[in-house]
């Protein structure tokens, strides 16, 4: 096998660890889990002004990821 070979195996070893379902709904997850605190918090008026668009993202980008492969 030549250099280019072992390369380009790689890259795609990286590419399919981080685009699995596990990692994405994780990070789903947490940008919905954002949005909620968002919400919620009594403080600052850009953040709750925010948090709908930031749950709706999270929820939409989890729809997606639910159809990845395991």
């Amino acid at each position: 096998m030549s250099l280019d070979a072992n390369t380009s195996t790689r890259r795609r070893g990286l590419a399919n660890r981080i685009l699995r379902r596990g990692p994405l709904e994780a990070i789903a997850t947490t940008i919905i889990a954002a949005g909620v605190v968002m919400l919620m918090q009594p403080f600052f008026l850009t953040l709750y002004s925010w948090s709908f668009a930031t749950a709706l993202f999270g929820t939409v980008m989890f729809t997606i990821v639910s159809k990845v492969r395991e």
